[in-house]
């Protein structure tokens, strides 16, 4: 389950009001409105800089939905 604290900085990157948009585990981008390829690279420097965490490229590109984007962000934390 993707956190509260996700989801935030998604829809505040995007500028979008969390309590209108629907994100789950299961979401992909392109079903976000303005999740385009330069909103990602703008979500992932923002979830790197809130997390204090640094991604590795293909890492990044491993993750197909927000649930494993969550999963990546978890793993990093728990380090």
């Amino acid at each position: 389950m993707i956190s509260d604290r996700l989801k935030k900085i998604i829809c505040d990157e995007l500028y979008l009001d969390p309590a209108t948009v629907n994100i789950s585990d299961e979401t992909q981008a392109p079903e976000v409105p303005g999740w385009d390829s330069l909103n990602h690279a703008n979500i992932i420097v923002a979830i790197e800089k809130d997390y204090g965490v640094r991604f590795k490229g293909l890492e990044v590109l491993k993750c197909n939905d927000v649930g494993a984007l969550q999963r990546l962000i978890d793993s990093k934390v728990s380090k």
